[in-house]
């Protein structure tokens, strides 16, 4: 599937640093130009024999947001981005173990999603679960005027018919998880799809230019 040309494969300046907090297991903070996310990730602990699973582990995820309690908005965020770290997580090496991901929203100037998404990843990776993958996140919009934008902010967003956010693995860059909100065409969502594993490649770098600089640093 090839990019088409109505796209443009702009993203907003990335921030991220690891091992912030104290108490978890692993934590991240990933920034996306004023979209702000902290994720702390616990385990593997004990679990509720309620919530045993005999041949893998428990994954929950709390998502808070800045103001307020979660609502059914959080409930559909934290589906998508546990159904995505399942989906990587080597879960079956920690049976009858729990696993609990918090994700704090700092500050949504949109692309809310890929954020959360992008922090979780982030959040394991400093933890030292074993993965099958990574994965990252990344939002795309159309806007009135049939254009593809990447990494929209919550302006652009409001401005915007359709909003789709796709998980993408950084081995096959296949898509793990989609999330679509809005009305678009079978090509405009192959279209979509194309930008999106297209913008992971700079996703993944990011990654890799975190963790060596850290590592370095460590070193």
């Amino acid at each position: 599937m090839e990019v088409c040309n109505s796209s443009v494969i702009s993203l907003r300046e990335f921030g991220c640093e690891q091992t912030l907090l104290s108490r978890p297991d692993g934590s991240a903070s990933f920034i996306q130009g004023d979209t702000s996310v902290l994720a702390g990730m616990y385990g593997p602990a004990e679990v509720k024999v309620s919530k045993e699973i005999y041949d893998r582990a428990t994954l929950e995820v709390l998502i808070q947001p800045k103001v307020g309690l979660p609502s059914v908005r959080e409930r559909s965020q934290e589906q998508c981005v546990r159904e995505t770290c399942e989906a990587s997580l080597l879960s079956y090496l920690h049976p009858r173990s729990s696993l609990t991901l918090i994700l704090q929203v700092v500050h949504d100037d949109g692309s809310l999603l890929s954020c959360l998404l992008n922090a979780a990843c982030m959040a394991l990776m400093d933890a030292g679960l074993p993965m099958s993958c990574l994965f990252c996140g990344v939002t795309c919009a159309i806007n009135p005027d049939d254009q593809i934008i990447t990494d929209p902010s919550a302006t652009q967003e409001k401005e915007c018919r359709a909003i789709l956010t796709f998980a993408i693995d950084s081995t096959d860059h296949k898509v793990m998880m989609s999330s679509t909100q809005g009305s678009f065409s079978v090509n405009e969502l192959q279209q979509c799809i194309a930008v999106s594993q297209k913008a992971s490649e700079k996703i993944f770098q990011f990654y890799r230019d975190s963790v060596q600089r850290r590592y370095s640093k460590a070193l």
